[in-house]
């Protein structure tokens, strides 16, 4: 039995930290550019050139694995939020129990969370706005989401694992019978089919029914379907309450959002932070380091097991007779069976982490990660608002660079220009900027906190 890398004082776990900043870095990323690659005009294109560096097969299948699945499924790109969402609830313990040992009281310690809670949704909003004549008042931002639910999450910080289990059971089967017993009205039906038709001309054009916006599933896992769902129905009336772009102080002008996510996504959302705070209590526990990698595998081993058996539309291989939808896998409305399903990956990426860095101790591979990881919310930001940026002023700079040594096609051509490699590397170029930002800002010892 090893003794325990985690100090009962609430010391750092790095894997908590370096698994953070994979995140940040795929989603800072762009999934470098391969689902807009993976267009069939850019495969044509690249065919044609006759110098494509990855086979149609493989940019086909890095454009599904990086990029967001329409609706029902996932790939890698879907499971950055709920890994960010995950990790929230992991550092929780940690986090206020240093503020409890410097001496806060509780009441001091709930005002912060209250204030974080406040800053967070605010700050998705500033973030959702940036381009935008006026403030868009819209919560499907990720951190948005966190802070609706972060002063639920905290009041369960030193409860046991059976009573955050419990909380997050309770959520999950809550809204999984709200949503089942939801028949969208006939008349907001067809308001909505005349926004779609509104929203999208080319569908009378092509002769193409707006329905198929919502038919994913079909008889019981219907009641999932796009824009027809229970917290659909809600954001039509919450979201005109705010003045809108098109119509200050609206009278109904909010139908549906194109992707479909909806504010009460944080609802079950809040299951997977406490999830997540449910493998911060293990990590924070004295048990040896074997028993918490071996609690992280078998949660997520139980997560699998669970959602697949009430979906089967995420089965890797179709089996005849098989095709049920009981609880769909469905990232864009946060449904319960994703809750599950994208947690039975962030306990096991965690468990991967944990062992690697904190059990094994091998520690400096993870050093690039770890200083994106301790300032997340930098790099949150600067990838909403500066990435393009980034871009431009590379781009200014390798051209001059280019021009001083008389390199017709050179660095700036081989990023940002039309060669088969400058999508992927363009992005890559943007991605090491912030990640220098980020080094930076830990060299100096600044760290955002919220």
């Amino acid at each position: 039995m090893s003794k325990s890398h985690v100090e009962s004082s609430g010391n750092r776990v790095m894997s908590i930290d370096a698994y953070r900043g994979f995140v940040m870095l795929a989603m800072a990323s762009s999934g470098f550019g391969f689902s807009a690659l993976a267009k069939p005009e850019n495969l044509k294109k690249l065919a044609d050139s006759g110098s494509s560096p990855f086979p149609d097969w493989l940019l086909k299948s890095l454009a599904y694995q990086f990029d967001h699945v329409a609706w029902a499924g996932c790939g890698f790109w879907d499971l950055i939020q709920p890994s960010f969402m995950f990790l929230v609830g992991v550092a929780l313990p940690f986090s206020y129990s240093r503020r409890e040992s410097e001496g806060q009281s509780a009441a001091v310690r709930f005002r912060h969370v209250l204030w974080r809670s406040f800053v967070l949704v605010a700050l998705g909003v500033f973030l959702s706005s940036n381009g935008s004549k006026q403030t868009n008042f819209t919560f499907m931002n990720v951190l948005s989401q966190i802070g609706l639910g972060y002063p639920l999450l905290y009041l369960f910080r030193e409860r046991s694992l059976r009573t955050q289990f419990a909380a997050a059971a309770v959520i999950l089967v809550g809204y999984w019978g709200w949503f089942a017993n939801y028949t969208i009205p006939t008349s907001q039906l067809e308001d909505v089919t005349a926004e779609i038709v509104e929203r999208h001309p080319n569908l009378v054009k092509d002769k193409t029914p707006p329905e198929q916006e919502w038919t994913q599933f079909s008889g019981f896992g219907s009641h999932w379907n796009k824009h027809v769902n229970a917290a659909s129905d809600v954001d039509r009336k919450l979201l005109n309450i705010f003045p809108s772009e098109k119509e200050p102080f609206r009278g109904q002008k909010f139908w549906v959002n194109d992707g479909g996510y909806q504010t009460l996504n944080f609802i079950p959302s809040l299951a997977t932070m406490l999830l997540g705070l449910m493998a911060g209590t293990v990590l924070r526990s004295g048990v040896s380091d074997g028993e918490k990698v071996k609690w992280l595998l078998t949660a997520g081993a139980v997560c699998f097991g669970v959602s697949m058996a009430l979906d089967t539309s995420i089965w890797p291989v179709a089996i005849p007779n098989c095709d049920w939808h009981l609880a769909p896998i469905v990232k864009r409305i946060w449904t319960p069976g994703w809750a599950v399903f994208s947690s039975g990956w962030t306990f096991w990426m965690l468990a991967a982490f944990y062992w690697v860095i904190d059990v094994r101790q091998w520690r400096l591979w993870s050093w690039p990660l770890v200083v994106v990881g301790m300032n997340s919310i930098a790099m949150y930001v600067m990838a909403q608002l500066i990435k393009s940026w980034m871009g431009g002023t590379l781009k200014t700079h390798l051209a001059t660079l280019d021009a001083i040594f008389g390199w017709e096609r050179g660095i700036t051509y081989t990023l940002f220009g039309d060669s088969s490699f400058a999508t992927p590397l363009g992005h890559a170029a943007r991605l090491f900027g912030l990640w220098l930002v980020c080094v930076w800002l830990y060299r100096r010892k600044i760290f955002v906190r919220v």
